[in-house]
């Protein structure tokens, strides 16, 4: 079941009281209002147990930033809502060291009502910078997950929290990532980036559902976004039941990889 979620207000008409229910999950799926929030994000809240699901926005072509890395935005507003949204339903947010290094990002629910999850940042080397955000807002819990023997500071944010583990080839195994996070009461999880990061899990097999959203525009080079290592046939090219909608001018497909 979804985790329990703070105190929130009596339920407004439409979009926002049907968000509030979806949150505490109080979601009746054949509710006639707003059936376009429950179709689609009700299957999230109704997941029993361990959820793992990934996100990640790209140009046509299949890049997430320019070849400087400068990726603001690729996709548009109603995507990043989209993404908020997946980060309320969650207990954390995976992000690699890339994605905090180059974005700085806040990892936080802003865009919508709802609970920030907890932020662990995949980083072998300890490199992420010690002014980032995640180390240094107190806005959620953070987990900095190193490898074994990388230095960190001594002085350390009181919502910081160091997970060492071993790094073969100076990678995280997503399959120990997830186990240390259940371990920690974290089963909900949304892998948010970067593109090798979610690349990694869905190589893993240990994604649920993949939300890949597809903005009009061609990069022509750049960063990659989804690349795993695939068939030498399009027989054995990775197939799977999915659902579009449109957020704005972008297209999200939803991949449901596992049942």
């Amino acid at each position: 079941m979804p985790r329990p979620a703070p105190d929130v207000p009596a339920a407004a008409p439409g979009a926002a009281g049907v968000w509030e229910r979806l949150l505490t999950g109080r979601v009746d799926p054949a509710a006639p209002v707003d059936a376009e929030l429950v179709e689609r994000y009700g299957p999230l809240v109704l997941h029993e147990g361990p959820l793992v699901i990934a996100q990640l926005g790209q140009s046509l072509d299949g890049f997430i930033a320019s070849r400087t890395g400068h990726a603001e935005y690729v996709t548009g507003p109603e995507d990043r809502e989209h993404l908020h949204r997946l980060r309320a339903l969650v207990d954390a947010v995976v992000v690699g060291v890339g994605t905090v290094a180059v974005d700085d990002c806040r990892l936080t629910v802003r865009a919508v009502p709802g609970p920030s999850p907890t932020r662990v940042v995949l980083d072998p080397s300890a490199r992420t910078p010690a002014g980032s955000a995640v180390l240094t807002d107190g806005a959620a819990p953070t987990v900095w997950v190193v490898g074994d023997g990388a230095p960190v500071p001594s002085a350390l944010a009181p919502h910081v929290v160091v997970l060492r583990m071993p790094a073969a080839s100076r990678r995280l195994a997503p399959e120990d990532v997830l186990a240390e996070l259940a371990h920690r009461g974290l089963e909900r999880v949304l892998v948010e980036g970067g593109g090798r990061t979610v690349s990694s899990f869905l190589e893993a097999r240990a994604l649920h559902r993949l939300y890949l959203t597809t903005a009009p525009m061609l990069i022509g080079d750049g960063v990659p976004g989804i690349r795993f290592r695939g068939a030498d046939h399009l027989a054995g090219a990775l197939r799977a039941p999915a659902r579009r909608f449109r957020l704005g001018d972008d297209l999200c497909t939803e991949l449901i990889l596992r049942a």
